[in-house]
């Protein structure tokens, strides 16, 4: 086992998985403390690395692609303070800091997990039901609906429909930015049929977002929504195959015919990639799908 024990939180692996748990500190943010202990399986890591300064260092952690909602919902913009995948490490303890580093990364080695994207999420996400204020409204989910309620700070024209209530069953994504700059940021929810997308400000699904301390709390309920629709990854699949021209299939068939069957799939997507039908990524997925079935 190899442990970390910092005013920032604490790190320990048990050589199956990572836990991690935010500090007390009043300068770890409110998105940590909120999102409280996470457990990282050592399946849903591509590596760690450890960065040092001369007063304080940092050890990171890099998931694979897909492994965690709360990574994916955010688009990797997650600032600093509020990604917990990152530990400031006191100086003092860069000995101990590396020596957790060469243990994670001699599991992954030995354990030979691959650094590439997952096709399932490896991470829960946050937990439900969750209730989250800020900007010009207030965003809640019980893991089947979620609501939209709005403040006085809300446009008009958008407070006058009252709160929205959406089903989980008529979301097609979410959307997660933090305000930049003079830019707002927003949590916007993607509904199926929806018409095309309108400013934050105006849009009945979506929490315009002003950059106060709350905001970031938003990508909470961003990150438990996204758990709980399709992966990407299969998503992403499932449209390859709806795409593809489908095979004639006898009534009925043996599995070596089955078998035959595939074989022919295969040589066809192949001859699809070669005359530039399907792209790469697209003919690595349906491809996949097909051995899969094998």
């Amino acid at each position: 086992m190899a442990e970390i024990i910092q005013k920032d939180g604490s790190w320990i692996f048990d050589g199956d998985a990572l836990r991690l748990t935010p500090g007390r500190d009043k300068n770890v943010s409110l998105l940590r403390r909120e999102l409280g202990e996470l457990t990282v399986p050592l399946g849903a890591l591509a590596g760690i690395s450890l960065e040092q300064g001369k007063r304080s260092g940092r050890l990171r952690l890099r998931l694979r692609d897909g492994a965690d909602p709360l990574l994916h919902a955010t688009g990797g913009r997650l600032t600093e303070p509020h990604d917990p995948y990152q530990l400031i490490v006191e100086s003092d303890r860069y000995g101990v800091a590396e020596y957790f580093t060469d243990e994670v990364r001699n599991a992954l080695l030995l354990d030979q997990v691959p650094s590439g994207p997952v096709t399932e999420y490896l991470l829960p996400g946050p937990a439900v039901p969750l209730s989250v204020s800020a900007g010009d409204g207030t965003a809640s989910f019980d893991g089947e609906r979620i609501r939209l309620e709005w403040n006085w700070k809300t446009e008009d024209a958008k407070a006058a429909a009252g709160a929205r209530t959406l089903a989980l069953a008529d979301i097609t994504g979410v959307e997660w930015h933090p305000a930049a700059g003079l830019e707002n940021g927003h949590l916007r929810f993607v509904v199926r049929n929806a018409p095309a997308k309108t400013p934050p400000k105006y849009d009945p699904n979506a929490v315009e977002l002003w950059g106060f301390k709350k905001d970031p709390l938003m990508a909470l309920v961003a990150a438990a929504v996204q758990a709980r629709l399709p992966h990407p990854a299969r998503a992403a699949a499932d449209g390859v195959a709806d795409a593809l021209p489908e095979l004639p299939s006898p009534p009925v068939a043996s599995a070596e015919d089955d078998h035959d069957a595939l074989l022919r799939r295969l040589r066809e997507l192949g001859e699809l990639h070669r005359t530039g039908v399907l792209t790469d990524d697209e003919f690595a997925l349906a491809k996949q799908a097909v051995l899969k079935r094998m």
